[in-house]
């Protein structure tokens, strides 16, 4: 419970709603940087979407003790604002970080559109769009040449087609990090950015490990972005597509690794995570190549994302090699259930998402998950318009990035239909 103290807002935490236990640190106890006029704020309010959670605090110059501010008139004193910022909560104690608030648009949000106009963007595979609470929506996916980390933002999903990108972080010459840049994805963790990626050795290129870098800058596009090294992952091999995601107050890690005591190339393993850069125990395995359609060309489970609805935990993952096999599984387990047990986790025996031979749409994969401006699920990921591949797919560059809606069954799975077809490219916006 939130109490409004016109010191900062108080927080009381009960078991039984009969006895209150008042926590020792108040929010908004301090003003805040410009944002919110440097006052303290009251009034609060809570909203939950997915698994995060968001503080609405009321703010006016009025009710700050500092002398500039009552020098004002007393119409500057009654001006007001609503603020958004975050809630974090870490060993049952609830915190925001005041000085990075979200964007409002108070403002009706339009519809998802039925249809995007596809491919969103060329040659850009393992895409990944991450809807912010500043209203825009950022994007990064493997360029052609393997080589650095671009990123790009837009207010609409249509308008990243046009964005320009910023490269943001060119590979070493020599050492880690130095080869096969790939499958970034940015998150923004406790009022910082950080992207996940993996990266090859400049000498022994396959020598591929997950990395992390960390930026405090409000806009990911400014300030430094900070070499955070690899993330340890309990043994050293071949390891990809690192992705995070938080539940119930618990921030975990999943990422696909070789493991040398298994027949197979990669497999999903889940960690819980102490800091976005390290884990907090041990990993466990959650799926493995076991079904025929995982094992054409290579036996691979990679490229997880996470989508958290109707009282689910939904990992999808990619299977098989980079050519037309290419599809996604799906993982499922209850939200109640202990996550890090690995038969919590129930697997799709057949492939939820294939190459469309009607709409000429080859090897889907690699996806990500966002929302349309009304709260639609949408699928994000890479395909080819064409079957045959001259050589290594990995060297083929036209694995574009696609966006369709996705639909929901009565019994509250996600439906992700078929790769719909290409469309006329959409108009500049």
């Amino acid at each position: 419970m939130l109490v409004d103290l016109w010191r900062g807002l108080g927080v009381y935490r009960s078991d039984d709603f009969a006895h209150w236990t008042a926590q020792t640190d108040n929010l908004l106890a301090q003003p805040g940087r410009g944002t919110d006029d440097g006052v303290i704020g009251g009034h609060p309010g809570v909203v939950v979407n997915g698994d995060r959670a968001f503080l609405f605090y009321f703010t006016h110059p009025g009710r700050t003790p500092d002398a500039a501010h009552a020098k004002l008139d007393t119409t500057e004193q009654r001006r007001s604002s609503i603020q958004v910022v975050e809630l974090h909560e870490r060993d049952g104690v609830l915190s925001c970080d005041r000085d990075a608030p979200t964007f409002v648009d108070l403002g009706e949000p339009p519809a998802a559109p039925a249809h995007y106009a596809n491919p969103l963007i060329e040659q850009r595979a393992d895409p990944h769009i991450f809807r912010h609470t500043d209203g825009w929506y950022y994007f990064m996916g493997t360029v052609p040449e393997y080589d650095r980390l671009e990123l790009r933002r837009a207010r609409t999903i249509e308008g990243l087609a046009t964005a320009e990108p910023k490269t943001i972080w060119r590979k070493h010459a020599a050492g880690p990090m130095g080869a096969h840049i790939w499958a970034p994805e940015i998150h923004f963790i406790d009022g910082k950015w950080f992207i996940y990626f993996a990266a090859g050795e400049a000498e022994k290129i396959w020598n591929i490990r997950n990395y992390v870098l960390e930026n405090s800058a409000a806009n990911p596009l400014d300030g430094e972005w900070i070499e955070r090294g690899q993330i340890d992952t309990g043994w050293q091999s071949f390891a990809l597509d690192a992705t995070t995601f938080a539940h119930r107050g618990r921030r975990y890690l999943v990422w696909a690794q070789n493991d040398p005591a298994i027949k197979g190339n990669t497999n999903l393993y889940l960690a819980p995570l102490a800091s976005p850069t390290q884990l907090a125990g041990p990993a466990v395995r959650i799926s493995r190549p076991e079904f025929p359609w995982e094992q054409v060309r290579y036996w691979v489970n990679e490229g997880p994302a996470v989508l958290v609805r109707h009282g689910r935990i939904f990992i999808t993952y990619s299977a098989a090699g980079t050519g037309a096999e290419y599809c996604l599984g799906l993982l499922s387990a209850d939200e109640n259930a202990d996550l890090l047990d690995p038969q919590s986790w129930q697997k799709s025996p057949t492939p939820v998402f294939t190459t469309s031979e009607a709409n000429g749409i080859f090897g889907p994969g690699h996806n990500s998950f966002t929302t349309a401006p009304d709260g639609a699920d949408l699928l994000v990921y890479h395909a080819r318009n064409y079957r045959d591949i001259r050589g290594d797919p990995l060297r083929d560059p036209n694995r574009h990035t696609r966006v369709q809606p996705i639909s929901w069954r009565a019994d509250g799975t996600p439906d992700f239909g078929v790769p719909v077809p290409e469309t006329a490219a959409p108009s500049p916006r």
